[in-house]
């Protein structure tokens, strides 16, 4: 599922706070919000309120059994008020809904969310936060092999400006339908055409973008694979003693596998394509990069 995109400008914690809130902030989108109205007691609570001061007031006018019929009836009503008006209060100030609230207000415009993106750059976003999931995941980045500093900065600017454009050409290109709606006469179709051939280029430009990033990950992959590999031919390559020490022993050298001769020229190899892969991952960054 696609996540909220947030500025790299926003506090880290203000920003977590904003993705894991996805669906709240859907719901302030559509105008609605945790806050209080206002001060003033509800219509209802006031005019209930009336009406029990009214019974203990018609209970001071009266004596024996009625008034204490007329204090108890209005101890039971008031309690009965308490409990709605209690059950009814506002949301607690330090609630979950609030706090989201008050920092999208704050941070307007600093994060986008599913409703900022037609469905064909949805699309395009979810490849991107695919690839870069990908990238953080690996275990090349987290050895710190693909200067994994770099790369907390600069994917998620990259995420965000991707986003942003995806954002406006949504925007353009509902707008552009909306437009183009009816019959077109051949004036206005030549009208047209040229902003049709911009809303088709400047999609061709992001898409680049968001391949540039999945080759990217593609390299990083290759290069956890590679990692992955010479790990396993190195626990292989430190038992290669017992295995020669077996044949040795049971004089089965004249069966052996001639492979087994070249398992420390197979390490070697790997631990040259793990290079290779490292350095082409880097290349990618680089293009990225520019």
């Amino acid at each position: 599922m696609q996540r909220v995109v947030v500025d790299p400008e926003v506090p880290a914690d203000i920003a977590n706070l904003l993705r894991r809130n996805g669906p709240l902030l859907s719901r302030f989108r559509t105008g609605w919000s945790p806050e209080p109205k206002g001060a003033r007691l509800p219509t209802p609570l006031v005019i209930s309120l009336g009406i029990t001061a009214a019974m203990v007031a018609a209970a001071t006018a009266v004596t024996g059994a009625s008034k204490a019929f007329f204090l108890i009836l209005a101890g039971l009503y008031a309690t009965v008020l308490t409990c709605v008006y209690i059950a009814r209060k506002p949301l607690p100030p330090d609630s979950v809904e609030r706090v989201v609230y008050r920092n999208a207000q704050r941070f307007r415009g600093g994060y986008l969310i599913v409703e900022d993106f037609d469905y064909s750059s949805r699309d395009l976003l979810s490849r991107v936060q695919q690839a870069i999931d990908r990238i953080f995941g690996s275990r090349v980045n987290a050895m710190g092999m693909l200067d994994s500093v770099r790369n907390s900065v600069m994917l998620p600017a990259e995420e965000w400006e991707i986003a942003r454009l995806l954002t406006k050409l949504s925007a353009l290109r509902a707008r552009h339908h909306t437009l183009a709606r009816g019959v077109r006469t051949p004036e206005v179709a030549a009208a047209m055409a040229p902003l049709e051939r911009a809303l088709a280029a400047s999609e061709t430009a992001v898409v680049a973008r968001v391949e540039a990033l999945e080759r990217y990950a593609r390299h990083v992959a290759a290069a956890d694979r590679a990692l992955n590999a010479q790990g396993q031919v190195d626990a292989l390559l430190a038992h290669l003693p017992e295995y020669e020490q077996l044949i040795a022993e049971t004089g089965a050298a004249r069966f052996s596998a001639p492979e087994i001769g070249h398992l420390s020229e197979d390490a070697a190899q790997l631990r040259r394509a793990l290079h290779d892969s490292v350095r082409s991952a880097h290349e990618a960054f680089r293009y990225l990069d520019g």
